[in-house]
């Protein structure tokens, strides 16, 4: 039940402004999530997202179910990512 894991530009872009560790704290965990996603992800309500939580930090993932596709759409801190219009 693997997924793969694709990443928006604009996340890469985010998570190269982070330091280092804690950038490579969100990708292992991302990857992580990817044998067994909904072991990790929630519904994020009222929108077809998922998010994922890590530290201080938030993704927002779409789910591609038919093709096994893990797509990371936002990433910010917690304070506002919830204001990104998606």
């Amino acid at each position: 039940m693997t997924y793969s894991v694709e990443w928006h530009p604009k996340v890469r872009k985010f998570l190269r402004k982070l330091p280092e560790e804690m950038s490579a704290r969100i990708v292992l965990k991302v990857k992580e999530s990817a044998g067994d996603p909904f072991r990790y992800l929630e519904h994020y309500e009222g929108k077809d997202h998922y998010k994922l939580r890590v530290g201080d930090y938030r993704l927002l993932i779409d789910v591609d179910f038919k093709n096994k596709v893990l797509l990371v759409q936002v990433a910010g801190h917690r304070g506002n990512i919830y204001k990104h219009p998606q």
